[in-house]
């Protein structure tokens, strides 16, 4: 017998003779995943996970893109930024829209505690710390908007248009919190996307045009919104006095408000706690390992 035929013989010998014995399993051996399977399906499910945060970012970055030229509509007349309110509302608020829109925000948000839970420094370049930023403290502001609209809309029957929500925001003292409600997620989300895109040529070669649009879109959208407000008051005579079905829902509005507020937070330091725990974690057994070997 040859040596080619000896060599595959005597793993089958060995087996039968510790299967006569009684001392090898019953259930079949499985092979451990090799290193380059493993590799393959942790980049296999990083490469899905960063189409879903691109997808979901771009459907975020249209909504706010629409929102800000609703508010620069209204720079010709508050009628014409009326019409393209009650437009926006018809797509965002139809069943398909609200699947997109919130959707796309839950899975935004849910990638965003899996990455700062995944970070294993936070040496991070300029360019990263402003998109992180802007993208942490929109929801911040986006908050108190959306319980004033949406979920008053919802749950109390208040349905907004400009003339409403500009004396919400007066007799509240927050229209200033209004021009800056968007600016952050509109930044975040130029960054990401440039980001992802700046490798390719024809961005490269857009990159004055986009820089334009991102300063004037945003510039567009807060005189639009100043104009609205001077239109509203020349409309009115007399003090202004905010809806009376906010106004009398406010304490209920009030703790949507705190509530969801306290979620969002809490959810961010438990995402970034539990991070720096299986840090610290790691580098113990990484450190007992050496000390050991």
């Amino acid at each position: 017998m040859n040596r080619t035929r000896i060599a595959t013989w005597k793993p089958l010998l060995a087996g039968d003779m510790l299967r006569a014995a009684g001392r090898a399993p019953l259930m079949p051996f499985r092979r451990p995943l090799s290193l380059s399977a493993r590799v393959v399906r942790e980049s296999t499910v990083h490469t899905f996970l960063r189409r879903c945060q691109l997808v979901s970012g771009v459907i975020l970055l249209v909504y706010l893109s629409l929102h800000l030229v609703n508010h620069a509509l209204g720079i010709w007349s508050l009628d014409l930024a009326g019409r393209g309110l009650v437009l926006a509302l018809r797509v965002w608020r139809s069943a398909p829209g609200t699947v997109l829109l919130y959707g796309a925000s839950l899975l935004h948000f849910s990638l965003a505690l899996r990455t700062i839970y995944g970070r294993r420094h936070w040496k991070l370049p300029l360019t990263e710390w402003v998109r992180l930023w802007a993208g942490l403290s929109l929801p911040l502001l986006l908050i108190r908007h959306v319980v004033s609209t949406r979920l008053a809309s919802s749950l109390y029957g208040f349905e907004p248009n400009y003339e409403r929500i500009v004396i919400s925001l007066i007799t509240s003292g927050t229209q200033g919190l209004q021009l800056a409600l968007l600016a952050p997620g509109w930044v975040h989300g130029c960054l990401g996307l440039w980001l992802r895109m700046r490798h390719r040529e024809g961005a490269r070669r857009a990159k004055p045009f986009l820089i334009a649009l991102l300063v004037l879109l945003p510039t567009l959208s807060a005189v639009g919104f100043v104009r609205m407000k001077l239109a509203v008051l020349a409309l009115r005579v007399g003090p202004l006095h905010a809806d009376p079905k906010l106004v009398g829902h406010q304490l209920a509005l009030d703790a949507w408000r705190h509530n969801i507020l306290m979620l969002y937070l809490s959810l961010l330091i438990g995402a970034f706690v539990a991070g720096q725990l299986r840090n610290w974690l790691e580098r113990r057994r990484l450190r007992k390992a050496m000390i050991d070997a």
